[in-house]
């Protein structure tokens, strides 16, 4: 559609401009002729030149180099623009380009003498040939033009079409691993209150269904509220106070305007279980958890706080586990490069977690 209304609307200034100048003449021929004419001439130049298209579409011209194209370009403007031209020899518009009247002839030799008369006498052809092959010509650029911004265009939205399509490859990927291995240490939690606290384990248990129902559900989602995040929390919080009692303390700090801050799904629980499990449930005594958010900014800011082992020997890996590191990158996936966790363990015997979320306004 777009290419036979780049044509119709091309063709169509032609007839005007060439309308234009046949009735500016000093013996111009009728108006309705000069129409009907120029018609006539662009109809074949607009016919010729769609065989032209299918034919460069065939042979692939738009995949060749420039230095190969513009040969194809010159010559196929030549070998257009030789029909046109005969059929304009039998037209009254004929004078247009070609020198044709007595008066023109006459002036050519008296201005140049016998041999320019004669080369103009006999070669309004060829004439009317070059005037047609250098339209025909622009004509192929501007087609190659057009078409290789398309195409760019195109290529462009194929490349987005495929990094998205990656992208959400990458998230699933990242939670096939970080949903087991939530899963896996909850039924460690509940096997270990199944012979000393029956009661227990059986509110363990209703835990732990809803947890793998919002796992489940959470499958088909990518983002989800930090109200919604948190009581996954709560559920995930509730099983570990049942296996570590009163070493666990709890604190949350949580602003009310907050909570409908979008947060990538499951990312405060991975961050919560990475304290527990390599900082509060490796001491002895325990320790205090303490979860604050906030927005500030156009951002949603996280930091989760923990003791952790002081002894050098007793250290985890100072670089974040799987889970931590599939949480930065997925949260890089979802939100871009003004995302970030960072896990800060400059202090001793503290863990702080950092994460940062662009919200959008």
């Amino acid at each position: 559609m777009a290419y036979w209304l780049c044509q119709l609307f091309g063709w169509g200034f032609n007839v005007f401009g060439q309308t234009i100048t046949g009735m500016s003449r000093d013996d111009p021929a009728p108006t309705a002729r000069i129409l009907i004419e120029v018609l006539l001439v662009n109809a074949v130049a607009l016919t010729l030149t769609h065989f032209l298209r299918d034919y460069m579409k065939r042979h692939e011209w738009q995949m060749r180099s420039i230095p190969a194209l513009l040969p194809r370009i010159f010559v196929a403007g030549f070998v257009l623009g030789l029909p046109i031209a005969i059929v304009m020899t039998f037209l009254s518009i004929a004078s247009l380009w070609g020198g044709d009247s007595p008066e023109e002839k006459q002036a050519a030799v008296e201005l140049g003498g016998d041999w320019v008369g004669w080369l103009v006498y006999s070669a309004p052809l060829l004439l009317r040939t070059l005037n047609w092959a250098v339209i025909i010509m622009i004509w192929q650029i501007m087609y190659f033009s057009i078409t290789s911004l398309r195409d760019r265009r195109l290529a462009t939205l194929r490349q987005s079409e495929l990094a998205h399509a990656l992208h959400v490859a990458e998230l699933r990927l990242l939670k096939s691993q970080l949903n087991p291995h939530f899963l896996f240490n909850s039924l460690n939690s509940v096997r270990a209150l199944i012979a000393d606290d029956p009661t227990g384990a059986q509110k363990a248990v209703t835990q732990l269904a809803r947890t793998l129902r919002y796992t489940l559900s959470a499958g088909q989602e990518e983002v989800v509220s930090l109200e919604r995040e948190l009581e996954i929390v709560a559920d995930y919080l509730e099983l570990e106070s049942l296996r570590l009692g009163e070493r666990l303390r709890i604190e949350r700090t949580i602003a009310l305007d907050a909570r409908n801050a979008h947060i990538p799904v499951m990312l405060l629980q991975t961050v919560v279980e990475n304290a527990i499990k390599h900082g509060i449930a490796e001491l002895p005594e325990g320790g205090r958890l303490r979860i604050s958010a906030e927005v500030r900014e156009q951002a949603l800011l996280i930091e989760v706080e923990n003791p952790r082992p002081a002894s050098p020997s007793a250290l985890p890996s100072p670089s974040p586990g799987v889970g931590l590191r599939n949480a930065a990158e997925r949260l890089r996936l979802l939100f871009g490069a003004a995302a970030a966790l960072d896990l800060d363990l400059s202090v001793p015997g503290l863990a702080l977690a950092r994460i940062r979320i662009p919200q959008a306004v």
